[in-house]
């Protein structure tokens, strides 16, 4: 069994989906933690995955993700929660009148197996809807459609959403590595 570490039960909603469809348990452990003010969602990722080392039993992982909107200069970038929470999806549609809606969306997971830190990172390009798509609300899912969808990743089923999302990408890359490296999960 591995540790999922988050508050956020959305993201392990997604995640466990993932690993059950690989057969890989995951137990989530429901705390928040500090992360630090950084430039970088790699940084900021491992950085926090470290400060947990000690208040962790076992094995884990957490996940950061930012969305980086090319007209914004890549804002919010590692601000992504700080902005949902401030301006949310509705400030983001107004900073973007009469601007291109280019972003791409970038997920970073950080896995301690017990020796050291490892990184998994995914990215999905899209575009930023002109109006708010309620579905699963989950952060900037209702105005973010990944490139080759229609419909906002407010829309798309966990499972639809897994095939295309940033988190998606990070979790394959995350699941080969367990299955290359651990005997017992």
């Amino acid at each position: 069994m591995i540790k999922f570490v988050s508050s956020n039960v959305h993201k392990y909603e997604e995640i466990d989906s993932m690993l059950k469809a690989h057969g890989i348990e995951c137990s989530w452990v429901n705390m928040k933690y500090e992360e630090i003010q950084e430039d970088s969602i790699e940084k900021i990722s491992w950085e926090s995955c470290n400060r947990l080392i000690d208040k962790i039993d076992s094995k884990f992982f957490i996940e950061d993700s930012g969305i980086i909107i090319e007209a914004l200069g890549g804002f919010p970038g590692p601000y992504s929660s700080y902005v949902q929470r401030t301006i949310g999806n509705e400030g983001i549609l107004k900073l973007l009148e009469g601007k291109k809606r280019n972003a791409t969306f970038v997920t970073v997971i950080s896995y301690w197996d017990g020796h050291q830190i490892f990184q998994f990172d995914g990215k999905t390009a899209g575009t930023i809807a002109t109006s708010i798509f309620h579905g699963r609300d989950f952060g900037y899912d209702p105005i973010f459609i990944p490139n080759g969808k229609t419909v906002p990743a407010s829309l798309l089923s966990i499972e639809e959403k897994n095939q295309v999302s940033q988190r998606g990408k990070a979790m394959i890359k995350f699941i080969e590595h367990i299955k290359e490296t651990e005997k017992e999960i």
